[in-house]
């Protein structure tokens, strides 16, 4: 399993995915920097998603949607903060339209971490809630199955 540790911490208003991979880490690095193979893990298998725009770089903006299985679009978007590739980045995470207006729902703070261990690489992903009403939100809407069916479609991949 891909998955190696699931920890929702409501005091740090935290919810923080650890992975590992089998590959190096500038190969996991091209799961996030190519949109094409991006597309092919976000997002549960069920709700495949298609990045319209894909700036991984300071300031950048992405936006993708999910489509569910009876052709229901959900709209997303990240705004881009910092990058240090191949090891980290980090983005605002939100909900909107097909134009990333923001939805009124909560925007979350995402950091992707990526480093190589004596045996495979890890992939930490942090996302930093703005509330602990907004982390129960987003954690009943299925953020964590939903997180957890995506990365495991990574291997694969690799």
């Amino acid at each position: 399993m891909t998955i190696t540790n699931v920890v929702q911490d409501p005091e740090q208003l935290t919810l923080t995915v650890t992975s590992e991979f089998d590959a190096a880490v500038e190969r996991v690095w091209q799961l996030w920097e190519d949109p094409r193979l991006l597309e092919r893990w976000w997002g549960p298998p069920t709700y495949p998603a298609t990045f319209v725009d894909h700036d991984l770089s300071p300031g950048g903006t992405m936006r993708y949607y999910m489509t569910s299985p009876e052709g229901e679009k959900y709209h997303g978007w990240w705004k881009v903060a910092a990058v240090d590739a191949p090891h980290e980045f980090r983005f605002e995470d939100g909900f909107g339209d097909d134009v990333a207006d923001p939805a009124d729902m909560p925007i979350t703070t995402t950091r992707v971490t990526i480093e190589a261990t004596d045996t495979a690489t890890r992939m930490t992903i942090v996302s930093m809630f703005p509330s602990v009403e907004a982390m129960e939100q987003l954690v009943e809407m299925g953020m964590v199955e939903g997180l957890s069916e995506a990365l495991g479609q990574i291997d694969a991949l690799l």
